[in-house]
């Protein structure tokens, strides 16, 4: 069974505003607002029998005249959805854009650091080979000393 619909109306000051639902919350939506115009005493249910038969007769339409007055009520202009809460394609853009460069950056870094890694072991077999060298020469200057010692004792 279809809930009963009850008619309600809001006003500006200069255009009132009746719909057709089932429940204030509905009223509001079709409104198009957020706070609540009941609680506020903005808005209200009517009994009035002219606006019942015209917003009964298409249900959840808002219908608009003048304030005040007693002409004929119009089907006002639908209230505008909401974007999506969703990002913007230049946000997108941005963003993908964004992407590319760090992945470009990223992938020079890592081959910054395997050249840096090149040159780090190469520096440390170069000092390798000197230590080498250099202790190769220590111990033919400590046996060419033990030489001399000996030759000068004997």
């Amino acid at each position: 069974m279809a809930a009963r619909l009850k008619v309600f109306v809001t006003s500006d000051g200069l255009t009132d505003y009746v719909v057709a639902t089932s429940s204030r919350a509905k009223a509001l939506a079709a409104w198009g607002v957020r706070q609540d115009l009941f609680k506020e005493g903005q808005a209200r249910e009517t009994d009035d029998p002219g606006l019942i038969a015209a917003a009964t007769a298409q249900p959840g339409e808002v219908l608009r005249r003048a304030a005040g007055s007693r002409e004929t009520l119009a089907r006002a202009k639908p209230v505008r959805k909401p974007k999506p809460a969703g990002p913007s394609k230049a946000a997108l853009r941005r963003v993908a854009s964004l992407e590319a460069k760090l992945n470009a950056l990223e992938a020079a870094d890592a081959e910054a650091q395997a050249a840096l890694e090149r040159a780090r072991a190469r520096l440390e077999a170069e000092a390798e080979r000197r230590r080498d060298r250099l202790a190769a020469q220590r111990d033919q200057l400590r046996a060419a000393l033990r030489e001399a010692k000996r030759a000068l004792e004997g």
